[in-house]
């Protein structure tokens, strides 16, 4: 009987029927839910004070997308997601207006796990899903709130993902998928239980390559899954492995007038990743007897990132003033600017290691039903970050004509470059160079041609200790079959040591040392009137303990380039997140089940990267102030016949909670040399869409074929460089014309936007299938973000006039992909 606890309470966690999901519904199935990112005894979701949303493998796989990411934006409520990186497998997930994002500077609020195992990656908090294989998800849970059991970074909410086993996934299968933008994918996996039934396995491996929609966009993906298990009477052990090797290419924020024909351009190249990835994970569980379960895992991960990003240089002599050679002393700096192209490289390796140990106590107290938890948890993290730049330079000679000097030779770092003569706006070719003396090729792409080209040295070189120790506890006591009390709290204590790897030239050394630690709380009541429906309430807290790169980016008087320099900063604080959340949920009838929640959170000391006022291209992080989240969600979800159908609202208002002022020079309300802008209490911030509206229908057309639709629909959204909410769009076209500070092209605004994408299954027989997936299928052109910037590349694409623009990312045009899969020996996947 113990060890059938311990397998229904996994099983359960990994395919529960969630609400958006719309699987089968019946009211005697109690799903439960640990409360805790490690497996536990397992609490009846129906007296857990929050409205947790679930998924399963076979809606994940059935449904069109390439990462958990596209089933999230498709289904879930409150979330949607942006290719930041402008790579499918690179999206940014936003959840009740805070982020799980792949890009250093992006402000993050969700936790990410797998097995129990925080994958936020230590430089920086990021979530890289392209390093959490789709194939290998066995189920997820998305935990909204300031929960402080799921650890720092849990501001808005933690995502839960447990992976497949031999016991859930038995049989081998072998899948491949084609269709547009030449995406080929290929998979093969097999699970299976030992004779005595003792030892369980499963192994798969997913290669996916395509050349992308966007133009210079090829992706290549190779990623691999494993794990073994061994389970006694009372004990279980999972050792577990992630393997990937992926090489990403993500083409961003494009100028407006440039997408005005063809949608795929892009504006400069390259912009690769390739992430190299290794996950070791042991998890165990013990049953001292009914009512006392243990429960532990281990890890070691080792995350390495290399990036190449091709862009344009600009260098105001002013800013540049502190590291240019003697031979430009008597320069005019206020007339001078270097000009060109520069390939920004990085290598970030990191090393990362530690455990959980927690006992969960299911025993009443006083007579009454009680389940308790504590635990202890220690993280550490080995990070070396190197970036170093190669640049195109030459001097304006138009800036420089009031007493600048050409064909002269300074020195950045002790490393020379060469400046040539002439006019600067005539062409990509570097004045007075030859012909082949180009700062960007014909495709907008680097060039390491011609005298102007120096490799510079290398400026950052940063190596950082990390350490986190936890300390937790939850409790849950039923006073009675209604009433029932939630209270829970963790202790974290986090040491970063940063240690300078280059010299001090007397601009500064990023060796630091900071301690963070703080107590979070949180506290919930839940009252179910009858079996089918509850009421809820919790308030939490949870916080986000500054990163290496944050503390060593965080002085506005040197500012950074990400993912790149650092220098010598003064420290940052903590942000601490605060959360009242109170919903419902229950039955209209026995096939139709609804939800309903409105939170509100208030980040304290909130972290951002900020634009640094003199310094073109670069910013670094700061404590902000208070940022507020608050919002509604409405979910429904039925079954008639062989029809399943879901549907949900959301309205989030993100907001900045007091006044503030960024830089943000193509802002058409920017004032001063520094251009700021101010920003009121109220205004809204970037990127997040006010309302959102998702369906999703599918239908079983026979025993064997079913066909599926979702609707997704967002309305506007703010564009990054408006944070004011105050831009408005200058009527000159200024992709031909050059504006100068404080005119933008088009709107402060996004429009928005809805898309529908189908899905198909085809059961042929003998273990053969067939599936067909389709997006956006109206072919709508919309874009799912924008920003203000500045630009050298008129609407012709040639190298010339600085313009302020409205950069855009569009989102995917109509596509579709067919596939068919073989089963054999079992049925591979999870139901």
């Amino acid at each position: 009987m113990k060890l059938k606890l311990s397998a229904i309470v996994a099983l359960a966690l990994a395919s529960s029927a969630s609400l958006n999901a719309a699987e089968k519904m019946t009211t005697s199935t109690i799903n439960v839910f640990s409360a805790t990112p490690l497996p536990s005894i397992g609490l009846p979701l129906n007296i857990i004070p929050a409205n947790i949303q679930m998924a399963t493998p076979k809606a994940i796989n059935a449904q069109a997308g390439v990462s958990l990411a596209d089933y999230m934006n498709n289904n879930m409520q409150s979330v949607s997601t942006t290719e930041m990186g402008g790579n499918p497998w690179q999206p940014e997930i936003t959840f009740r207006g805070f982020s799980a994002s792949p890009l250093l500077g992006m402000p993050q609020g969700i936790s990410t796990y797998i097995d129990g195992v925080r994958v936020n990656e230590p430089f920086g908090d990021v979530t890289l899903w392209d390093k959490i294989p789709n194939f290998a998800i066995g189920g997820m849970q998305l935990v909204p709130g300031s929960n402080p059991l799921y650890g720092l970074n849990t501001l808005g909410g933690a995502i839960a993902m447990q992976t497949k086993n031999g016991r859930d996934a038995k049989g081998a299968s072998v899948e491949f998928e084609a269709g547009s933008w030449n995406r080929q994918r290929y998979l093969a996996q097999y699970g299976g239980v030992s004779k005595d039934g003792s030892v369980d396995y499963f192994i798969g491996h997913q290669t996916t390559k395509e050349d992308g929609w966007r133009q210079f966009s090829p992706s290549r993906l190779n990623q691999t899954f494993g794990k073994v298990g061994w389970q006694s009477e009372k004990s279980k052990l999972d050792l577990s492995y992630i393997g990937t090797d992926n090489n990403l290419v993500g083409n961003g924020f494009t100028p407006e007038y440039l997408l005005s024909g063809d949608r795929d351009q892009i504006h400069t190249t390259p912009d690769w990743t390739n992430n190299y990835y290794k996950h070791l994970a042991l998890n165990g569980s013990h049953w001292v007897n009914n009512d006392v379960m243990i429960s532990g895992n281990a890890y070691y991960r080792k995350s390495n990132r290399h990036t190449r990003n091709g862009d344009l240089y600009e260098g105001g002599w002013a800013d540049a003033n502190h590291f240019l050679g003697t031979n430009y002393t008597s320069a005019d700096v206020d007339d001078i600017e270097l000009l060109g192209s520069v390939m920004n490289r990085s290598k970030t390796k990191q090393d990362n290691l530690g455990f959980t140990l927690q006992a969960a106590f299911n025993q009443d107290l006083f007579g009454k039903k009680n389940q308790f938890i504590a635990g202890v948890g220690y993280d550490y993290s080995k990070i070396r970050f190197n970036q170093s730049r190669l640049v195109n330079l030459y001097e304006d000679s138009e800036l420089s004509s009031a007493g600048g000097r050409n064909n002269g030779v300074g020195e950045i770092d002790d490393t020379e470059f060469i400046l040539g003569e002439g006019d600067s706006s005539v062409s990509p070719a570097i004045p007075g160079g030859s012909e082949n003396d180009q700062l960007f090729d014909s495709n907008r792409a680097f060039t390491a041609l011609g005298p102007g080209v120096q490799p510079l040295h290398e400026n950052t070189f940063l190596k950082s200790k990390q350490q986190t120790y936890s300390i937790f506890a939850t409790d849950t006591l039923s006073l009675n079959q209604q009433w029932h009390v939630n209270a829970g709290m963790r202790y974290n204590y986090t040491k970063v040591k940063n240690r300078d790897q280059l010299p001090d030239t007397g601009n500064g050394t990023l060796t630091a040392d900071a301690i963070y630690a703080r107590l979070n709380p949180t506290l919930g009541l839940t009252f179910t009137p009858n079996e089918k429906s509850a009421i809820f309430g919790s308030y939490s807290e949870s916080s986000r303990a500054p990163t290496a790169i944050e503390l060593g980016c965080s002085n506005p008087e040197r500012p950074c380039l990400l993912p790149a320099a650092m220098a010598d900063d003064p420290p940052l604080k903590q942000v601490i997140a605060k959360t009242f959340d109170f919903g419902a949920r229950g039955y209209f009838t026995d096939s139709i089940k609804w939800n309903a929640s409105i939170y509100h959170t208030m980040n304290h000391r909130d972290i951002q990267f900020l634009r640094a006022p003199l310094a073109v291209n670069h910013g670094y992080f700061a404590n902000v102030g208070r940022t507020e989240r608050q919002g509604l969600d409405l979910g429904l979800a039925g079954q008639l016949d062989q029809f399943k159908w879901n549907a949900s609202y959301s309205f989030i208002r993100a907001t900045y909670d007091n006044d503030m002022e960024f830089t943000s020079p193509a802002n058409s309300t920017a004032t001063g040399d520094t251009n700021f802008i101010s920003v009121k209490k109220g205004d809204y911030l970037p990127s997040i869409p006010k309302h959102q509206l998702k369906l999703r229908g599918q239908y079983q057309v026979t025993p064997d074929w079913s066909v599926g639709a979702n609707v997704i629909g967002y309305t506007k959204q703010y564009i990054w460089g408006n944070e004011n909410n105050s831009h408005e769009a200058n009527t000159l076209n200024c992709g031909d014309t050059g504006l100068g500070t404080g005119a933008a092209c088009g709107e402060g605004r996004i429009k928005g936007y809805t898309v529908v994408n189908l899905d198909s299954q085809y059961n042929i027989g003998k273990g053969w299938s067939a599936f067909a997936k389709a997006i956006n299928i109206f072919d709508q052109d919309y874009n799912v973000s924008g920003r203000l910037a500045e630009t050298m590349f008129s609407s012709a694409g040639v190298y010339g006039t600085e313009t302020n623009v409205r950069g855009l990312l569009p989102g995917a045009p109509r596509a579709a992909w067919i596939g068919v899969r073989y089963e054999f020996g079992g049925a591979p996947e999870a139901n």
